[in-house]
């Protein structure tokens, strides 16, 4: 590797903030804390849990979706974006650190306290992508940007195996199947120390390079300055065409990545299978999101995104024919390859889908633009679902209803065609 192509200090620690904040998806979001929250604190309770849960997890994107363009733009002013960003963070850490508190029956306390993380989640996010366009130049940019995945990736295993490995271990011991409460407890706070010690090289070392400069009256003026966006669109053709095809190809990623457990579940596999199948996908998803990053920058992020999306239109045929499968050993065989496929192309189609996105706005505003970004992902989410409960409905069969999948990614492509490769530095 020659020196050019050395990562710096400050390509170095925004890479590490992938590695910080993969704990809380994986650990919290994806795995522990739905069990937690339906098995513990609304144990009993049935459908309910569900139906509070899937409230608060709307809510929570709602509230995004409602505040991320405006706060992004204000964090444009110069200074503002680390300030945001540490709020953001600092809030995430302290109530994730508060999960241990929630006891047995206290349902409304529970879910405020994850509402709260998971926006201060988000939120963080929305900063530290928008920080990229400060670490980086437009010509590294989709090799940084696929680090970020990768290692997040990877770096999210530890405290994973960690966290499983306590609640097994302590299931042994007790000779119980069911999962502790206090393992899970423990392993929230593990969540929140590696979040916050991983994000320490980004607080010292990243700054924000690219700003607006600040003025009287900013809170007002930003408001302004994100009209003035909204009626110039025009200007900003490039950026705002990859927005809308990215909307529709990261709503298929989206949905099969939501729901591939409940998916797994309904075929039969167990929760150990299924652990395994997610521990599986984070470490294949590791090289293969470098790989990405390479490959882009041979053939371009463009055609890497194409690759993506073909890959996961493969995902959604082998998806519809899974059922139809009655050897039990093939069946498993095929959902092992499904996990196979989504950990080539998870990491890749979304950290490319950033880098691109970063190269086409204009630097001094990244953090208003990596607003709508994330709006225009948390909404995705939307559609696919819709097109699932619809196709099954009317065909009576839930297989039509994956196959609907397809739709978002042959639209996404056909829109991605028309959007041009953004220039290099």
């Amino acid at each position: 590797m020659s020196d050019s192509e050395k990562l710096t200090k400050t390509e170095r620690s925004w890479i590490l903030y992938d590695v910080a904040n993969s704990a809380f998806v994986l650990i919290v979001t994806t795995t522990l804390m739905p069990i937690f929250h339906k098995d513990y604190v609304a144990a009993g309770s049935g459908a309910q849990s569900t139906a509070d849960w899937g409230f608060v997890v709307s809510l929570a994107s709602l509230i995004l979706a409602v505040l991320a363009p405006v706060l992004g733009t204000i964090a444009d002013y110069r200074g503002m974006k680390k300030k945001f960003f540490l709020g953001a963070l600092f809030t995430g850490v302290a109530f994730t650190l508060l999960f241990p508190l929630i006891r047995q029956g206290q349902i409304l306390f529970g879910l405020m306290l994850y509402l709260v993380a998971r926006v201060a989640y988000a939120g963080a996010n929305i900063f530290y992508d928008s920080f990229l366009t400060d670490v980086t130049t437009n010509k590294r940019m989709d090799r940084i940007s696929t680090l970020g995945f990768g290692w997040g990736y990877i770096g999210s295993c530890l405290p994973f195996i960690v966290s499983i490995g306590l609640i097994v271990g302590y299931q042994t011991i007790k000779g119980s199947s069911e999962i502790s409460p206090l393992m899970m407890k423990i392993s929230f706070v593990i969540v929140a120390l590696w979040w916050f010690v991983f994000s320490l090289p980004m607080i010292k070392n990243v700054r924000q390079e690219y700003a607006i400069e600040p003025e009287p009256r900013m809170i007002r003026k930003s408001f302004v300055r994100l009209w003035t966006t909204l009626k110039e669109i025009s200007r900003y053709k490039t950026t705002f065409s990859f927005l809308i095809a990215y909307f529709f190809y990261i709503d298929g990623v989206s949905t099969i990545i939501s729901m591939a457990t409940a998916y797994g579940i309904d075929l039969g596999f167990g929760a150990t299978t299924l652990i395994a199948v997610i521990l599986f996908i984070q470490i294949v998803a590791w090289p293969f999101a470098l790989i990405f990053g390479a490959l882009a920058k041979r053939f371009s992020a463009r055609k890497m995104l194409f690759a993506g999306i073909i890959v996961y239109s493969v995902v959604t045929m082998v998806g519809f024919l899974l059922p139809s499968i009655q050897s039990t050993a093939l069946k498993t065989g095929a959902f092992w390859f499904m996990a196979f496929l989504v950990a080539t192309s998870q990491g890749g189609i979304q950290a490319l889908s950033r880098s691109f996105f970063g190269k086409t706005l204009p630097k001094e505003k990244s953090a208003e633009f990596f607003g709508f970004y994330n709006i225009f992902g948390k909404f995705a989410a939307i559609v696919g679902p819709l097109l699932m409960a619809l196709f099954t409905k009317f065909t009576g069969d839930s297989r039509y209803g994956v196959l609907s999948i397809l739709i978002l990614f042959v639209v996404g492509a056909i829109l991605l065609a028309r959007v041009p490769e953004p220039e290099s530095d």
